[in-house]
């Protein structure tokens, strides 16, 4: 009990800092510069001032209240679920291609010279996984045939191997980009459900907080996650410079798939069964199962939002290969419990 009301009395001193600084600073204002601005400009202030405190107040008050509590004990399941599917679309941003390199280790470059040349672009030369430092020809190169020079200078073998951990990144990827689109759905959907029940200016101008307090883990939106490889060139003197950055997105990682099937040379036991995982295999593949879970058997029927995601029945790593027979629909749930094991009731 005394550990409670030790935090409550820090919170109620927090809040009355709140409250009492903007009230001073407005005295201060008043009191030294009361001759020399208007009176509107002061009255302007306190009224902006109070409008903030007053806001500060409510929202202490109301995620405090009972009414605000049940409407969040009723939204919880749902709310846990949502919370749930966006931590499994940031494991399967998790993935990425891993370059063959070298660790030559680590230097620091001292520039010595008598005269205090700025060399500013030097600074761009930097020690990076994701990043060759080059001449000017590969960078233009580069430009031209970035999947050439990919494979060529990040030493990213064009391999089976190689095409099967592409199609892994691309298929999680854009289950990733799914589920996205899906969980904002989502969340739209269940604020919408309680948005009778709270204040509209909380839905409208403090909404973030709102989110936060019912307790919605934070969402990333963005795309950055993206695997990113840049073509470094910096001339001698470190007076200019040029990249090229070649990103692999969906849409450069499809192209990808395609361009590594056509230089590889596939074993015959394979080479008439294996397909490519692409958009519209993986379409062809949801709809075959008709939009539902191959093992629980859950639709988009039943639950609108449903990620559903395509997966190896042998997985790879286990020396399936991505065919049609070897391709199911299964919910992301379930997907995740199976991870790389094969299930028992498959074939």
């Amino acid at each position: 009990m005394s550990r409670k009301m030790k935090s409550k009395d820090i919170e109620a001193l927090i809040y009355l800092a709140i409250i009492a600084s903007p009230i001073y600073g407005i005295y201060l204002l008043f009191h030294n510069y009361g001759d020399m601005i208007g009176y509107s400009i002061v009255f302007l202030l306190i009224c902006v001032s109070l409008v903030y405190i007053l806001i500060f107040i409510f929202e202490y008050f109301y995620y405090k209240s009972e009414k605000f509590l049940a409407i969040k004990s009723s939204i919880k399941e749902n709310i846990l679920k949502c919370n749930e599917l966006n931590a499994h679309i940031e494991e399967l941003k998790q993935v990425s291609l891993a370059p063959n390199t070298v660790d030559y280790g680590i230097a620091n470059y001292n520039d010595n010279s008598k005269y205090k040349y700025q060399r500013k672009e030097l600074e761009k030369i930097k020690s990076n996984p994701n990043v060759y430092n080059c001449s000017l020809s590969i960078c233009k190169g580069a430009q031209e045939q970035p999947f050439k020079y990919l494979c060529k200078y990040f030493n990213i073998k064009a391999d089976e191997d190689t095409l099967s951990d592409v199609e892994n990144i691309f298929n999680d990827f854009s289950a990733a980009e799914q589920g996205k689109i899906l969980l904002k759905k989502e969340r739209t959907d269940i604020l919408d459900s309680i948005q009778n029940k709270l204040p509209s200016f909380l839905l409208e101008f403090r909404q973030k907080k709102l989110i936060k307090k019912l307790g919605f883990d934070d969402v990333d939106f963005n795309d950055y996650y993206f695997p990113k490889y840049t073509f470094n060139y910096v001339s001698a003197g470190g007076n200019s410079s040029m990249s090229c950055d070649v990103l692999l997105d969906l849409e450069n990682l499809e192209k990808l798939i395609l361009y590594l099937s056509n230089i590889i040379k596939f074993k015959k036991s394979i080479a008439g069964q294996r397909m490519l995982m692409t958009s519209s295999l993986r379409e062809k593949i949801k709809k075959r199962d008709k939009y539902k879970c191959k093992h629980c058997s859950i639709s988009i029927e039943q639950e609108p939002n449903l990620l559903l995601e395509i997966d190896h029945i042998v997985p790879l790593s286990k020396g399936g290969i991505t065919s049609e027979d070897n391709l199911q629909t299964l919910c992301w749930r379930c997907n995740r419990k199976k991870g790389n094991k094969i299930l028992s009731n498959e074939n």
